[in-house]
């Protein structure tokens, strides 16, 4: 596999594993991280043998947020505006054909919960401390948290903790759907590797063809929704050989 400088990138059978590897920092995401983000995530849209993506944090964190030593740094504001137009990880993500699932300890704080929030199964230790405090430190998430904290949690509970920034635990968070499950901390990687094994076992073109009825009804009326579904399982149909 090729070498990151702030991700640990292999491969598990069917499951593309991504482990943010910047402990020193509790997994701070920097530039580079998006740079090695973005080739990773085009070297998994191009792997037909990858049904699955594993995300995880090196030491003890997921993520801590973005690192606040790089804002502003760069010599051209409008540059580098382009270039994270251009690498635009957080679309990428959100538009993968494959199921995406994070395992989450420690602290999974701004564009950690961001990241998080565009997995499609999320699981996460007992012990977790999530927060997105962009508002509170004069900014605004620049992940799609803003629309994807509500859409998980609901307006209102999404509205509170986008404006207050305060942190709240892995309950709270399973309470507000934010989470697929909470798992033992000395079980968490098994937990979400056993997920992506079970994937393994389901014809590509039918996860495929769930995350884009998913992705493009969420925001139609029930019928146009519904006609959607039943034309993705039109097309899917031929390739059903039962249990």
């Amino acid at each position: 596999m090729a070498s990151f400088k702030t991700i640990i990138y292999s491969k598990n059978c069917h499951t593309a594993i991504v482990s943010l590897n910047r402990p020193h920092v509790l997994n701070a995401y920097n530039m580079q991280m998006r740079d090695d983000l973005f080739e990773i995530i085009q070297s998994i849209k191009d792997d037909n043998d990858i049904k699955s993506v594993l995300i995880s944090g090196q030491g003890r964190a997921f993520c801590s947020g973005a690192d606040l030593t790089e804002f502003g740094t760069a010599p051209s504001q409008a540059i580098a505006r382009e270039v994270r137009w251009q690498r635009d990880v957080w679309g990428e993500l959100y538009s993968l054909d494959k199921p995406v699932i994070s395992a989450l300890h420690g602290y999974c704080i701004g564009s950690g919960l961001e990241l998080a929030l565009l997995s499609d199964i999320r699981i996460s230790s007992p012990e977790t401390k999530f927060s997105m405090p962009e508002v509170q430190l004069g900014m605004i998430p620049a992940a799609g948290g803003t629309q994807t904290l509500p859409r998980h949690a609901g307006v209102s509970s999404g509205v509170e903790l986008l404006l207050t920034g305060r942190i709240f635990t892995a309950e709270e968070a399973l309470n507000l759907k934010l989470l697929t499950q909470i798992a033992p901390t000395h079980k968490l990687t098994e937990t979400a590797l056993n997920v992506c094994q079970n994937l393994s076992r389901v014809p590509m073109n039918i996860l495929s063809a769930t995350k884009l009825a998913l992705r493009e009804s969420s925001d139609l009326e029930m019928g146009a929704a519904v006609s959607l579904g039943s034309r993705q399982y039109l097309r899917t149909f031929n390739s059903y050989h039962g249990p």
